[in-house]
């Protein structure tokens, strides 16, 4: 399965706040965000400007946007862009969205891993 995927502009960042946390306004900043919320934790992603100090965080992470959207009943899309990533040592974060998904790498990572998407057939556009 060949896929498009687009390179979204902007730094995110992976946070964690304690479990039973409201919801932060500066969550909810910037082209993408999610939030997760468990028992023990409230995981955020978003755009790592909006970062408060003092929040535990990972911050470096670029988003790779696939062009949906899928039908619920297709398999291996998401192993699609992951296996070729996996190959390449590259590591992800993946969120998805009612009509598409998302895969963060590490900035650093981030030429290499349009690289070995582009070499498993699939098209990779810039910010």
């Amino acid at each position: 399965m060949h896929l498009t995927l687009t390179v979204l502009s902007g730094d995110y960042a992976v946070s964690q706040l304690p479990g039973g946390s409201p919801l932060p306004l500066w969550a909810t900043q910037g082209e993408v965000w999610c939030v997760v919320g468990a028992p023990d934790e409230l995981s955020v992603v978003g755009a790592a400007d909006a970062v408060p100090a003092g929040v535990t965080t990972q911050p470096g992470w670029r988003a790779l946007k696939l062009a949906g959207p899928f039908d619920f009943s297709l398999t291996g899309i998401l192993a699609s862009v992951l296996n070729p990533l996996r190959d390449a040592d590259v590591g992800i974060f993946a969120l998805s969205t009612f009509n598409t998904d998302y895969v963060l790498v590490a900035g650093a990572d981030l030429g290499r891993a349009v690289a070995a998407l582009r070499a498993a057939g699939h098209v990779v556009n810039p910010a």
